[in-house]
């Protein structure tokens, strides 16, 4: 921890950071990375996830909306294979979309991801790589592994810039750090 008990300090990818810590319920902190607008971060993070997955079959990367959607966009530039938004809001154009159930630690609140029509299409079949800005609890991820799971896609490989919590449950996921809980 920093001298200064509002921020928690990391280094990702070589990339430093001060994140602030948050309160999500009365004796619970977190620290929260927010890469939306960070250039920096964004490429400097999906530079190494890039290098972590070099091994991994996978055809398409899949994340859900909004923070990560930097992540992923300079991920799918820097492997050269497409991607997949799951959207937490449900639009007419989407067509016949399927939907999943989740609870972020972040907003507290039950939210559900869709899987659009078109991207249906695409993931069909093919092999998967999950991609997340942080994974916490794991609620968004087992959502956006029900939704592969209804559309006929296999999951090959979960990845996140950071883990948080029991660092134990998250040994299959490759990430490029892990961020502790702040309790009391």
């Amino acid at each position: 921890m920093s001298t200064d008990e509002r921020v928690y300090p990391i280094e990702v990818a070589g990339v430093r950071r001060e994140l602030p810590l948050m309160q999500v319920k009365p004796g619970l902190r977190i620290a929260v990375l927010n890469i939306l607008g960070d250039t920096e971060l964004a490429q400097a993070a999906a530079a190494a996830l890039a290098q972590k997955l070099d091994a991994v079959d996978y055809a398409v990367l899949v994340t859900a909306e909004a923070k990560s959607i930097p992540l992923i966009c300079a991920l799918a530039i820097a492997v050269e294979k497409p991607y997949v938004v799951l959207r937490k809001t449900h639009k007419p154009y989407m067509g016949d979309s399927l939907r999943a159930e989740t609870l972020s630690i972040t907003t507290g609140k039950p939210q559900t991801l869709y899987l659009d029509e078109k991207d249906r299409a695409l993931i069909s079949g093919k092999r998967i790589a999950l991609i997340d800005d942080v994974i916490s609890t794991g609620s968004t991820l087992q959502a956006m592994r029900l939704l592969m799971s209804k559309a006929g896609a296999e999951v090959s490989a979960e990845a996140a810039i950071l883990t948080e919590g029991e660092r134990s449950q998250w040994e299959h996921t490759y990430a490029l750090g892990h961020l502790p809980l702040f309790t009391g």
